[in-house]
């Protein structure tokens, strides 16, 4: 009876782990219909060509610049921005109003969005990952069967660094469940409806994957021409990240891999030329940058985050006639105002006359600015981002000269003056120049809360915003529980395994 019962649930549902739909979701002429089949030998295999397993390959980039724009770009920045001291929510939807108060909860309907769309995300990866090795065409190469694995690798890691720092322990996925039948029903129900793995035990698996992917004729280099390729320079970037993170920290380690991000990438002259469009503002005026590590270029109908920011600069007729999903904050326009830094401010931060006064008086209303054109790319990593944190790393070291040494040359492209011997000569002020030189930097990028966390900085700076920014709605306390996401209810109710984060 157990099992019967086992097998109606498993039935009634689509579980997160399965791998994604191509019927549904169509990279080429290839469905879940078509494809896999019998080997000679009498093996089922899911893929049995070349083409097949090419299909799920392509849909691994297909998907981060189309379906899963949503959550892998719009819903992180207003984790990491209007959740924390960055923005204020935009349009007044109560998904958003929640995150901007600290009043989220498990009923949150874009979290739990959020939470299917990256495990399907996952589930593409493993595809690729499990099954690469057994497509019995001869034609698919040896090297082909490497390198497709390691980009699926790097993905996953890409993927789940994210999860973890929005929802701590998770359930880490890395495999695909087979059908389930009376017979295994006890064996698979699991896979199914995994336990959460901590923190730690998911950075571990990163760290093992990536190491696969880095060894030789695995990731590909890093291509000048195309940086929305899964790369080697990504995964020592992706690398450095997770050694700063304190569940497995290790400054020598960051600092090392940092090193190695540094021999192929290169600061662009200007910070403008990370975002400006052309003197005609009909395209980028660069795409691919020097400075770039993994940046997701979109096509055909372009990249509809802009309509969700401000406008679109290539379209003349566009302006600003709703809310937005996000409005820079007072405190973030202070911050900027305090260093005098006028030239990334004004990459940031535009400001227009609206037809409403939410947070600001509507003839001088400011709009986030950094991706203001549908041709704009995403910067997912860039090496601005890891020289900064390669100076984290120095700080906590005591080598505060040489941190000094990568905030001046980042504030030197800003055109602002170096650090003072009053900062420099203090490793707590130190910490606290490069955090911030961090938030002004990168602001809109999807890194601040992630920032204030990794740093031990979120409780001190949020609990103090009500007082220090009267333009926000009134915020909960954030405590140490609440520095990650609530597990989605739905998630809980269809998983006997999932259990709520504490403090939701």
């Amino acid at each position: 009876m157990k099992t019967t019962i086992k097998i109606v649930i498993l039935s009634s549902i689509i579980a997160f782990l399965s791998a994604c739909d191509l019927n549904l979701e169509p990279v080429s002429n290839y469905t879940e219909l078509n494809v896999g089949g019998n080997t000679s030998t009498g093996t089922t295999v899911k893929f049995l060509t070349r083409d097949e397993m090419k299909t799920q390959y392509d849909y691994m980039y297909n998907m981060l610049s189309d379906n899963k724009v949503e959550s892998w770009i719009l819903d992180v920045l207003v984790y990491v921005d209007s959740h924390a001291d960055n923005a204020y929510r935009g349009a007044t939807d109560l998904e958003l109003a929640q995150l901007e108060q600290q009043q989220q909860d498990g009923e949150n309907k874009n979290i739990n969005r959020d939470w299917d769309q990256y495990f399907s995300m996952i589930a593409a990866a493993n595809s690729v990952i499990v099954n690469i090795d057994s497509v019995p065409d001869i034609s698919l190469s040896s090297a082909d069967r490497k390198k497709w694995k390691a980009e699926a690798l790097i993905l996953r890691s890409l993927v789940y660094f994210d999860i973890v720092r929005l929802w701590g322990d998770v359930p880490l996925v890395l495999t695909e469940p087979p059908a389930i039948t009376s017979a295994n029903i006890e064996e698979v129900y699991p896979l199914y409806y995994p336990k959460r793995d901590s923190v730690a035990t998911v950075y571990r698996q990163i760290v093992k994957d990536l190491n696969t992917a880095l060894e030789p004729g695995g990731a590909p280099a890093i291509n000048p021409a195309n940086k929305f390729v899964l790369s080697r320079t990504l995964a020592y970037g992706l690398l450095a990240k997770i050694y700063a993170e304190k569940q497995i920290r290790d400054y020598d380690k960051v600092i090392q891999y940092c090193t190695e991000v540094e021999k192929d990438v290169t600061l662009v002259p200007k910070y403008g030329d990370l975002f400006d469009m052309n003197s005609s503002n009909t395209d980028l005026k660069n795409r691919n940058t020097s400075e770039s590590i993994f940046e997701i270029t979109f096509a055909g109908g372009g990249n509809w985050i802009t309509w969700m920011c401000g406008i679109d600069l290539a379209t003349p007729s566009s302006k600003y006639d709703w809310k937005k999903w996000f409005t820079p904050s007072r405190d973030l326009i202070n911050a900027f105002d305090a260093q005098n830094d006028t030239e990334r401010k004004n990459q940031t931060i535009v400001r227009a006359t609206v037809e409403w006064s939410l947070h600001y008086p509507a003839k001088d209303y400011p709009f986030m600015y950094k991706y203001r054109s549908k041709y704009h790319s995403f910067i997912k990593m860039r090496l601005a981002d890891i020289l900064l944190l390669k100076a984290e790393a120095l700080v906590e070291q005591n080598k505060l000269a040489e941190a000094a040494a990568i905030v001046n040359v980042i504030r030197t492209r800003a055109k602002l003056v170096n650090l003072t011997t009053n900062i420099t000569s203090s490793k707590d002020k130190m910490a606290d120049a490069v955090l911030n030189e961090r938030r002004l930097e990168l602001a809109f990028e999807g890194h601040r809360w992630f920032d204030l966390v990794r740093t031990g900085k979120i409780l001190t700076v949020m609990n103090t915003l009500n007082s220090r920014d009267s333009g926000r709605l009134p915020m909960n306390e954030v405590t140490e529980e609440k520095t990650v996401l609530p597990i989605p209810q739905p998630q809980i109710d269809k998983n006997p395994s999932m259990i709520q984060n504490l403090g939701y």
